[in-house]
Order: C-alpha cells, then structure tokens, then sequence
C-alpha cells in the first residue's frame, strides 16, 4: 500500500474524501491507515505530535496536538465558524491541563446552528461576546476574549497562568538585542472581554487579572509566583538580569530577590542536556562569585511540594 509520502504534490495535508478522488487517489489509498482519519469525510497525512522524538513541555506539545487535530477538522469545518474556548486557547499557545475535554470547540454566530458532530463542541455567540480573527490561516477567537471565555473551565491558578502568557512581553536577556514581539493582548482588552454582560466565571477572572504579571515566560515560574504570594511572602521580581559589581552580565532568573541577591530557578527536563546543563555550571559559578544565592526547584517542588518551595526561599532570603 502506498505511503502518505506518495500523495499528489497538490493535494493539501488536510482533505476531504472528495478531494482525495478528485486528485487521483482510490477508494483503497483513502483507507490507507498511514492516513488520520481523525473526523468522517475528512484525511490527513503527517506524523501524529505523539510520535516526534524530542517533545516540548508539557504545555507545548499539548497545543501541538490540538492543532493537529484542528487542522484535520478544516476540510469539513463550515465555512461561516470559527474555534473558540479551550481550542482557540491552544492555537495561540496558551498553557491548559489535560483534563480538559479533548474535543475542539466550534463557534457560530446567533442565529446559525452550532455545528454537531462527534468531538465537536459547538457554541453559539452574541455579537460583542467574542471577537474572531485569522491566525495562521485559521479562523479563531482572538486571544483576549479567548482567555475570557476560559472562565467557567479553570482554576483560579489555572487563569493566572493563561493571562500570564497572553500578556508577556518577550524580551531578550541582558538586552543584546532589541525588542520586536509584543503580548498577545493588553491588560485592558482582559478586563473588557472579563466583564462582559453573562461572562461565566467573571469573579474568577478578575481575581485572576489581579494577580496576572508580564513578565512571566512559562506555567511553572506562574505557580513559584503564585505559592509565594499564597503563603503571603514578598512578590518577587520576574525575568530578572544578573550582573556582577563590575557590570558584567552573568544571567537572567526567571524569579529574583535583587535586594537579597536571591535567584529562583526553575529546572525543566531540559536543563538535563549535556550543553544546557554545562551553561547553568557556569552561570551559577558566576552567581555565586557575584555573592547571589540561588535557590533551584524542578516540577516535583512547584507542583506536588509546594511548601518545599515556601521553605527554600524563606531559608534563602534569610541567610
């Protein structure tokens, strides 16, 4: 049987059975099992996100799933909708859990019927509830009413930690190189889309807005922030740059104490490398020299021993 690889050059990844005819493919290749067939009347040809080598975190390679199934959806998907929710929330890369409901979330705008389908959830919206755009192609919600609509579905931490990524500002460390992305969305877009008339969840997304930073780069240094402020200790300062007392520049810390010359750093599965891992040898040589602490936490103390955290930084701010 041929492979995916085989397919007419023109045929898109994602298609409909009709399409595959109409490019030559049989009724045998378009039972090739080689092909997904995530969703009736449609085909998709790729590798599934579960079977790259080298996944991102946990977060990265839940968005990339979504969108591959979203994209196995959009030869089918009616012209007139759009995504939203959770769906919309992983197009643009926004951290959620697994717990979710897994299927994709499929808006219209009243009075058109939402779509129904197996994993489809569709919804249907008032004009002004969201806002839709193109992205990459696809037609979804835009990331400030996205994250409003979230409301209902998260935990407060959860909130925090999706409002924290719509509103980074990415930056170079150290400053070697100027600044071109901006956030996905303002503070004030958040607060428009959060306190729209029947929003589910409106107190929790307030609460949330309050406590969101943009500083934040990734869900985990989001919990260290938000174990601190539970436990009532001093807000740390977010992406910091470490210099020595000539200048020199040693580093950047997603958390810092400047005043204690305290860094808090978050240690992924990927400071394991052989050359990340030699890189942060030399850094914290460099800290250490410079007279900074460092007080070093993995996913095991952010999110099963939160009072570990509590104790390490307490212990390191009052040394």
């Amino acid at each position: 049987m041929g492979s995916p690889s085989s397919h007419p050059p023109d045929l898109p990844s994602s298609f409909t059975v009709r399409e595959g005819l109409l490019h030559g493919l049989s009724e045998w290749r378009l039972r090739d099992p080689a092909l997904r067939r995530s969703f009736h009347g449609a085909r998709s040809l790729g590798t599934a996100v579960d079977d790259v080598l080298d996944p991102g975190p946990w977060w990265q390679t839940r968005a990339e799933e979504a969108e591959q199934i979203l994209r196995d959806y959009l030869p089918v998907m009616p012209a007139h909708a759009f995504f939203c929710g959770p769906t919309a929330a992983l197009h643009w890369g926004v951290p959620l859990p697994r717990r979710l409901d897994p299927a994709l979330h499929v808006g219209v705008w009243r009075p058109r019927t939402a779509p129904v389908r197996p994993g489809i959830r569709g919804h249907q919206f008032s004009t002004g509830f969201v806002r839709t755009v193109v992205s990459r192609g696809v037609r979804v919600t835009d990331p400030a009413s996205t994250w409003a609509g979230l409301g209902g579905l998260l935990t407060d931490d959860e909130l925090v930690a999706a409002a924290d990524f719509v509103l980074h500002i990415p930056r170079h460390p150290g400053g070697f190189a100027p600044v071109t992305d901006t956030a996905l969305a303002t503070r004030a877009e958040l607060a428009a889309f959060a306190e729209r008339k029947g929003r589910p969840g409106a107190p929790a997304l307030r609460r949330a807005l309050a406590l969101a930073r943009t500083g934040s780069a990734s869900p985990p240094e989001t919990q260290i922030r938000l174990i601190l402020h539970d436990a009532r200790m001093p807000e740390p300062t977010l992406d910091w740059d470490v210099y020595d007392d000539l200048g020199r520049f040693l580093g950047c810390s997603e958390l810092a104490y400047p005043e204690s010359r305290l860094a808090i750093e978050y240690e992924s599965d990927g400071h394991l490398a052989r050359a990340q891992l030699q890189r942060d040898i030399d850094k914290y040589q460099a800290y250490a020299e410079a007279g900074w602490r460092v007080v070093r936490l993995t996913s095991e103390h952010v999110y099963r021993a939160p009072r570990e955290v509590v104790r390490r930084v307490r212990a390191g701010l009052a040394t």
